[in-house]
């Protein structure tokens, strides 16, 4: 596993970005960099990251081809970081995916359900275990972890059994950060997003399936929107951290749905 890197002054505030390759975790990375802070951009695609990277016009960044189901991939990862910075100072644990999404339950093979737990929660836990031992180590010690949870830790769509019920021990898992990462100074908090315009919600735009069985356009919001958030919870200090948040397009069927 390779990994390709630009070398500038580097902030001292370092994040690591899964997911990085497209999509939120593509937007996010771009507004930490705005920020100042140098980003390593994890993802399975090495090519989307490279993308990313281009997109980042000189900030200092990593990028790290990581499959995050695989634990020694991800041990790869937080190895590379902590050889090139010394340190980490923030996860987003954002690398998911939705698939198995409109498959009624008596429908969905299980398979499909075990790709979306290694992912969605397998995967998180193997990030954030990872940076946890980093922040846990590391002098000055602590660090923050934000987790990416959606709307659907909350509030299910039709047919989203296996995201949404990832999605809820996403919720467990942010708590259980918070809970043991207090001795480490060790901030976990969550994120939960509902309709931002990615490739992921493109169908949304044009009709998804309601409570009520109608199919239905919903309204979508930037993703930048979503990074400026991220963006905010990050540069809080270690004493202070947004333990849950939501952002969401004003308008779509969540308050209420169903």
């Amino acid at each position: 596993m390779g990994h390709t890197s630009r070398v500038r002054c580097a902030p001292m505030s370092i994040a690591v970005v899964t997911g990085a390759g497209s999509g939120i975790g593509r937007s996010v990375a771009l507004a930490l960099a705005e920020a100042g802070w140098s980003v390593a951009l994890a993802g399975r695609r090495a090519q989307a990251l490279e993308e990313t990277a281009a997109a980042l016009q000189g900030g200092d960044f990593l990028a790290v081809p990581t499959d995050v189901t695989s634990a020694e991939e991800v041990a790869a990862l937080f190895t590379a970081v902590r050889d090139r910075y010394g340190r980490v100072d923030l996860l987003f644990n954002n690398a998911g995916t939705f698939a198995g999404g409109g498959v009624p339950v008596e429908d969905l093979d299980p398979d499909t359900w075990r790709a979306v737990v290694d992912v969605n929660l397998t995967g998180a836990f193997l990030c954030a275990q990872a940076a946890f031992r980093a922040m846990k180590e590391q002098d000055p010690q602590g660090g923050r972890i934000i987790n990416n949870g959606s709307i659907s830790a909350h509030v299910p769509r039709p047919h989203s059994i296996a995201y949404t019920a990832t999605k809820h021990a996403m919720t467990g898992l942010t708590k259980s950060l918070s809970l043991d990462g207090r001795p480490y100074r060790i901030a976990c908090g969550q994120l939960d997003i509902g309709n931002a315009a990615t490739e992921m919600t493109a169908r949304m735009q044009t009709g998804i399936l309601q409570a009520n069985g109608e199919l239905a356009a919903e309204p979508v919001m930037d993703a930048a929107d979503v990074a400026a958030t991220v963006v905010h919870m990050a540069s809080l200090p270690l004493a202070a951290n947004v333990q849950f948040a939501t952002v969401m397009a004003t308008t779509m069927p969540y308050v209420g749905r169903g």
